[in-house]
C-alpha cells in the first residue's frame, strides 16, 4: 500500500464531463481532493471543472491517444504537482445486437473501452512507479461477470479489462502502486438513455438503475480504503458474479431478465397522447 492513504490526493478522472466521471470529480473535490478532469469533449469538461472551483482543473483527452495521455499527466503535474490516483472511467457503447453493428462500431467500443484504458494504465504505471506511489482505479462493469444480449462487444471489453487489471496488479504486487477495480450496474447516465431508445438493450432495465452519485461514492471511498475489487450493489452484485460462472444457468436466466427488462422499458417510454387534455 502506498504512503498517502490518509492524505488528500490529486486525482485524474477520465470521462469527467458528465455521468459517473463528473459525479466522481464533484465528490472528490467536496472531500478535499484536487482533481484533474479529462474528457474528449473539451468545452464540456472545462465548464465542469470551472463549476467545481480552484481545486479542479481540466484538459481534453481522447483516451485512445498515447500522446493525449502524456499531455493529461503533464497538465495535472503543472496544475497540482503530481497525480496520486488515476480513475479510468471513460467508456462508450453502440447499441444493437452483434449482427446489426458495423465493423467500425465494434472497433470503436474496443478501442475506447479496452485499448484506451490499457494505454492509460501503461502511462500511469511508468509515471507513478517513478514517483514511488500511486493508485489506479479502473471503473469496469458488472457485465465483466455476466454477458448480456445487446452488449456483446461491450461485455467483451469489460471481461478483457477485468482480466487485464488483475493481471497487472499481480505483476506489480511488489511495487509501490495500489490497484482497485469497481463494477457499476445499470447507471442513470447518457449511456442509459441511449440504451432506452433501443429494444435490443432492454435487459439493462430488468433491475434497478443507480444514480451516478451512488457509484461515485464507491469510487471516492476507494481512494481512501483501496479495496481490491468492488461489485455494486454489494449483495446482488455477488449473486450476478456467481451466476456468470455457469453458462447453462446464464442461458436460462438472462432471457427471463430480458423479458422483464422489455416490460420495464415500455413503462419508461413516452406514449403518444400521454398527459394530453381531451
Amino acid at each position: 500500500m502506498g504512503p498517502r492513504t490518509e492524505q488528500k490526493q490529486v486525482v485524474l478522472v477520465t470521462g469527467a464531463a458528465n455521468g459517473i466521471g463528473a459525479a466522481v470529480a464533484e465528490l472528490a473535490v467536496a472531500r478535499g481532493h484536487r482533481v484533474m478532469l479529462t474528457d474528449v469533449d473539451e468545452v464540456a469538461v472545462v465548464s465542469r471543472a470551472r463549476s467545481l472551483g480552484s481545486r479542479a482543473a481540466a484538459c481534453v483527452l481522447d483516451i485512445r491517444s498515447s500522446e493525449g495521455w502524456t499531455r493529461a499527466f503533464e497538465t495535472a503535474d503543472a496544475a497540482f504537482g503530481h497525480v496520486d490516483v488515476l480513475v479510468n472511467n471513460a467508456g462508450i457503447t453502440h447499441t444493437g445486437v452483434t449482427r446489426d453493428l458495423s465493423r467500425q462500431q465494434h472497433r470503436d467500443i474496443v478501442e475506447v473501452n479496452l485499448l484506451g484504458t490499457i494505454t492509460g494504465v501503461c502511462t500511469a504505471l511508468e509515471r507513478m512507479t517513478a514517483q514511488g506511489h500511486g493508485h489506479i482505479i479502473n471503473v469496469c462493469s458488472m457485465t465483466s461477470f455476466l454477458p448480456l444480449p445487446g452488449y456483446a462487444t461491450y461485455c467483451a471489453t469489460k471481461y478483457g479489462l477485468r482480466a487485464f487489471h488483475h493481471s497487472v496488479a499481480i505483476e506489480e504486487r511488489d511495487g509501490p502502486l495500489d490497484f482497485t477495480i469497481i463494477h457499476p450496474p445499470s447507471t442513470r447516465t447518457g449511456m442509459l438513455e441511449q440504451e432506452k431508445a433501443d429494444p435490443a438493450c432492454a435487459v439493462a432495465f430488468a433491475e434497478k438503475s443507480y444514480a451516478p452519485q451512488q457509484i461515485a461514492g464507491a469510487v471516492v471511498d476507494a481512494i481512501d480504503t483501496r479495496p481490491v475489487e468492488v461489485v455494486f450493489p454489494p449483495l446482488a452484485g455477488r449473486v450476478q458474479r456467481i451466476a456468470g460462472v455457469f453458462p447453462r444457468l446464464m442461458r436460462r436466466v438472462i432471457p427471463i431478465a430480458e423479458a422483464r427488462g422489455l416490460r420495464q422499458r415500455e413503462r419508461l417510454l413516452p406514449h403518444p397522447g400521454a398527459g394530453a387534455g381531451r
